[in-house]
């Protein structure tokens, strides 16, 4: 790391746009010599001594590259009055916000873009920094001392770690597709590594804006480092990898993920926390439990549906954004957030018909109708018993004897090992929204000889919509891909339910993931495994099918987000043959949370 650490600031007055730019602003660390950089772009008026509040997003995409750049087919489908040539990926346009009054801070995240240190995205010591730019930014001349975060995916997962600290200034946050738990929502589904997804994301967006590496302004990917570039053997002794160190570890407990690790009920600011009802791999799960366990007075659970990237620059979306920030920002409250009972705790989107899949104009069909509470509380928890003549039904079968349905262990996206299982047609409308639960009893046969050795079991399962004439309906995944209803996974040598834990539920497990939980499968013996299913929505019409699928490995509507790597599913681990076992003493079903029609 270069010792001569310049402080090359660019200031710019935007008369066209009624802004003031200050390129590469430094912010000082504590217990540090390198600061973190950041860009402010601020109305004219605050030259003049206006104060305005800050909207602030930290992270380690570029503060200097383009959305244009970075995925220019998106910023051509962007909302023009949301697209500007200051535009970056997947945070608040500064043109539209500083037009509203608000000053808008970009940090590049330590050992990104232009600020120098250690690359270690979501670590412990990169949120600490962050924290301190939201402390900075409320004691600048030119702020109200207020200051909201907003900002999509990885910008989102920031803020909730930052507001569990309770930076100084911090005021609220719009948490917009945004995990809230790295380990579960992220890297490990079920305890199995989520490798692809990493991979494409380390090594697109990442990797690629390291602070120090030379070419960036050629590639036009942001500006070269503004103390020159860095040597191969210094870029990797700067760097943790994400694509290696989560290979590498594979339990809560862990240091590395034990690290990243934070409480949810210490975030105490008001929030508005967005879930998308096709981000079934990835922000869902997330965006959902940080609203059930913070510990905020005023919290608000929203869900869109769409692509990642679109919906947070719709028309709509930004006024309902602009709204909640003015209320707690600017005390200026057109809608109510700030009082008690005057806004829905939950606004929910109903995925009722088949509109096809990327199609923003088509979605907009779907109905939106407001909850008090997250899960509804007239939910009704319905077992849909599961049968060897692969029918899944209300009625419990009755089950002389024992038998299997069975299926080859370690399938792939390539090679899919699967199981299903279909409801009749339904004979009236059914709302299922909720938390859906599996639970199974399954065992496994070794290949070969190696009947003493210790197996392992992953276990992928996935819910399907079909219409009257068998077709499968499919929804918008994360980057415009079909997906079905929704999936869960459980690496079984992690089944271990914290049964006494107050964040436990009926209808989600809770599991620390710890190496002391790890407990192998013997062959031959039956396990009866709860599997976590991601949360969902989904509207079953007269003659519509639900298919239950259980596999080894991914299938169809995994899109980026499969687990296939060889270190973490070996063959090692995972051979032989997986069964579904059923018989007098053993139940599988899916539980699923019905919502009855409100009465009139």
């Amino acid at each position: 790391m270069p010792f001569n650490v310049k402080d090359i600031q660019v200031n710019l007055e935007d008369l066209e746009n009624d802004l003031f730019v200050e390129k590469n602003v430094s912010i000082a660390i504590k217990d540090s010599y390198l600061p973190i950089r950041c860009n402010v772009y601020r109305p004219l008026a605050t030259l003049n001594g206006t104060k305005a509040p800050v909207i602030m997003t930290y992270g380690p995409y570029g503060k200097d590259i383009p959305y244009r750049d970075f995925h220019p087919s998106s910023f051509a489908e962007l909302n023009p009055d949301q697209r500007s040539c200051y535009s970056a990926w997947e945070t608040p346009d500064p043109v539209y916000w500083t037009s509203q009054g608000y000053v808008v801070v970009r940090v590049d995240e330590r050992g990104a873009g232009q600020s120098p240190g250690m690359l270690d995205t979501m670590s412990s010591e990169t949120c600490d920094a962050f924290c301190q730019a939201i402390e900075w930014a409320a004691d600048q001349s030119w702020s109200t001392g207020r200051v909201g975060l907003l900002g999509i995916s990885y910008y989102a997962g920031t803020q909730w770690r930052a507001a569990a600290r309770a930076p100084r200034g911090l005021t609220c946050i719009i948490p917009w597709e945004g995990m809230s738990d790295y380990y579960r929502d992220r890297c490990r589904h079920g305890g199995i590594l989520s490798n692809q997804f990493i991979r494409f994301w380390w090594n697109r967006q990442v990797d690629t804006n390291q602070y120090g590496r030379p070419g960036r302004a050629a590639s036009k990917w942001g500006e070269d480092t503004i103390e020159g570039s860095l040597s191969p053997a210094e870029l990797q002794r700067n760097r943790r990898d994400q694509t290696k160190d989560n290979e590498e570890h594979c339990y809560r407990d862990d240091p590395y993920y034990a690290s990243r690790d934070f409480k949810l009920e210490d975030i105490k600011v008001p929030l508005l926390s967005v879930a998308n009802w096709g981000g079934i791999s990835l922000h869902l799960r997330g965006n959902v439990l940080g609203y059930m366990h913070a510990s905020s007075r005023f919290k608000y659970l929203r869900f869109i549906v769409g692509r990642h990237d679109l919906p947070f620059y719709y028309k709509e979306e930004v006024e309902m954004q602009q709204s909640f920030l003015d209320a707690w920002l600017k005390g200026e409250d057109r809608v109510g957030w700030t009082r008690p009972g005057a806004v829905a705790p939950v606004s929910l989107l109903l995925r009722k018909g088949n509109v096809g899949y990327n199609n923003a104009t088509a979605e907009k069909l779907f109905m939106r109708r407001d909850e008090l509470e997250w899960p509804i509380a007239r939910t009704q928890y319905q077992k849909f018993h599961l049968a060897t003549d692969h029918k899944m039904s209300l009625t419990k079968p009755i089950f002389s004897s024992s038998s299997k349905i069975s299926y080859e262990a370690n399938g792939s996206i390539k090679n899919p090992q699967l199981v299903q299982f279909s409801s009749d047609p339904f004979e009236q409308e059914v709302e299922i929204t909720g938390h859906p639960l599996a639970h199974l009893s399954v065992s496994i046969s070794a290949a070969g000889s190696s009947t003493t050795q210790p197996h392992e079991m992953d276990l992928f399962v996935t819910l399907r919509h079909f219409d009257p004439q068998g077709k499968e309906i499919l929804y918008t995944g994360t980057v415009g891909d079909p997906v079905p209803i929704t999936k869960g996974w459980l690496r079984c040598s992690l089944r271990k339910i914290r049964g006494n834990h107050p964040k436990q539920r009926e209808y989600l497990p809770h599991r620390e993931y710890f190496s002391t939980d790890c407990d192998t499968l013997v062959c031959d013996q039956i396990y009866e495994v709860d599997v976590e299913i991601w949360p969902t929505n989904v509207v079953m019409e007269i003659g519509d099918r639900l298919v239950f699928e259980i596999s080894s490995g991914d299938t169809e509507g995994s899109g980026l987000f499969l687990h296939d790597s060889p270190i973490d599913r070996s063959s090692d681990k995972l051979s032989g043959i997986n069964h579904i076992c059923f018989g007098p003493d053993t139940e599988n079903y899916i539980q699923l949370p019905i919502i009855p029609k409100k009465s009139d």
